[in-house]
């Protein structure tokens, strides 16, 4: 069985379990439920930011530990503090080591737009999404049909949260929702994990020009970064880079103030 395979299995019990301990409607009654939510998209395009979502991740399936001991708050305002557009908080517990209380956390300590990323199948993530304090969510074209896609962006959408869709090869491009506020493109092929900035790059090229746009996975330095942007890449989620030091926030703080001088320095020339 492939790995998200085995994620979307266990992800749709997990589903199952949690409508029964917390309904929707108890989840709409939640302490962020009626907030007003940060732009992701208008974040990435501020000039005066760095375009990056810096990711808080102790683990993947992929590279086991990351950062276990890792301060969520220590991490988050490091970010913040970076200029980072964006921070993205893994909520899965199983397989990343994530919880929906570093989410919370995040929240009610800054001011940038929050993503939640997870596996993303059903209505009620959505709406719990939105619960916690989250400011956008992921959807991940490689497990949901093109049906599903336009559904659960609907969704999201209709009760105030930005959607960033995944995609990875021109099959998924095809599965794009008609509302969607940013799309990622994941350098990492899933199935061998191989990273290829060529494939990426190719499929930008098969986007709207309008449509606001990041690349993901396998970004560790500021010239990869640079040179995405110059194809056309408007932000960058990172989060490995990062989390793998003592001081992710430091890490972050480094990369992102010599990319946007180094972008800034173009510009102008």
């Amino acid at each position: 069985m492939h790995i998200l395979d085995e994620i979307v299995a266990y992800k749709k019990e997990e589903v199952a379990k949690a409508k029964i301990i917390k309904p929707i409607s108890a989840l709409e009654k939640g302490f962020y439920f009626d907030r007003s939510c940060h732009s992701l998209k208008a974040s990435i395009c501020d000039p005066s930011l760095s375009g990056v979502i810096a990711e808080f991740k102790r683990k993947s399936p992929s590279k086991s530990d990351i950062n276990l001991t890792a301060s969520i708050t220590d991490v988050t305002l490091g970010y913040q503090n970076a200029k980072a557009s964006g921070i993205s908080i893994l909520t899965d517990e199983h397989f990343f080591g994530g919880k929906k209380e570093f989410l919370k956390t995040t929240r009610s300590q800054v001011g940038v737009p929050v993503l939640r990323k997870d596996f993303i199948i059903d209505e009620y993530q959505i709406i719990e999404a939105k619960a916690i304090g989250a400011d956008a969510i992921l959807l991940i074209a490689r497990i949901l049909t093109s049906k599903e896609m336009n559904h659960l962006s609907q969704l999201a959408r209709s009760i105030g949260l930005e959607v960033l869709v995944e995609i990875h090869n021109e099959e998924e491009l095809q599965k794009i929702p008609t509302q969607l506020d940013v799309i990622g493109i994941n350098n990492r092929d899933l199935d061998t994990f191989k990273v290829d900035y060529h494939n990426s790059i190719q499929l930008l090229g098969q986007l709207p020009p309008a449509l606001c746009k990041i690349s993901e996975s396998g970004i560790h330095n500021v010239d990869t970064m640079l040179m995405l942007w110059e194809n056309g890449f408007d932000g960058f989620l990172i989060g490995e880079s990062f989390m793998s030091k003592s001081d992710p926030g430091a890490a972050a703080s480094s990369i992102l103030t010599s990319f946007t001088e180094q972008r800034s320095l173009r510009d102008e020339s």
